[in-house]
């Protein structure tokens, strides 16, 4: 899939449909050591923070690409056409800590442009980022009690502040 870079400043997008419909795979870690994961995350924003442009991207500590989250200073956030939706479906379910999941479908990583944390080729948008804070989400701050649901292991997610250093798209 041929993509082209996006003016930071030019980009728009449909948020809540790209994130609660198409989803993205969040992917952290180093292309060129082969040592990188994805997961599937459907819960971010986009935004403006200390006037830098950022990606916020949310990971339970129960999940593998945790570990690469905390080990690496920059990751990838990549959306696909719907064709690949059945991808990424079980790239959000199964763990890469059990094998290469990522063999198990028709997706291609590649290398990013700006940072050592890989794309995939199938992708037709992706925004690169480079870690900027961090903050575990804390239950007593939840002022809505349907929050607390969707936690029923107290598995609360750590937040991820990432500065948008490139984005290409189709």
């Amino acid at each position: 899939m041929t993509r082209k870079n996006i003016n930071i400043k030019d980009f728009t997008t449909q948020a809540f449909d790209i994130w609660e419909n198409r989803w993205f795979l969040l992917t952290a870690g180093d292309f060129e050591k082969n040592d990188f994961n994805t997961m599937t995350v459907a819960w971010g924003s986009f935004g403006t923070m200390w006037t830098m442009p950022f990606v916020q991207a949310v990971v339970r500590p129960t999940r593998y690409t945790y570990e690469f989250m905390e080990k690496y200073d920059h990751f990838t956030l990549s959306a696909f056409p719907k064709e690949f939706k059945k991808d990424l479906t079980l790239l959000g379910t199964k763990s890469g800590r059990d094998g290469d999941k990522i063999a198990e479908t028709k997706l291609t990583p590649m290398a990013s442009e700006h940072i050592a944390s890989p794309t995939f080729k199938e992708a037709d948008l992706v925004i690169e980022a480079q870690k900027i804070y961090w903050q575990d989400m804390d239950s007593a701050n939840f002022l809505d009690p349907l929050i607390e649901k969707k936690y029923p292991k107290k598995d609360y997610h750590r937040i991820y502040f990432g500065k948008v250093l490139g984005i290409q798209g189709t």
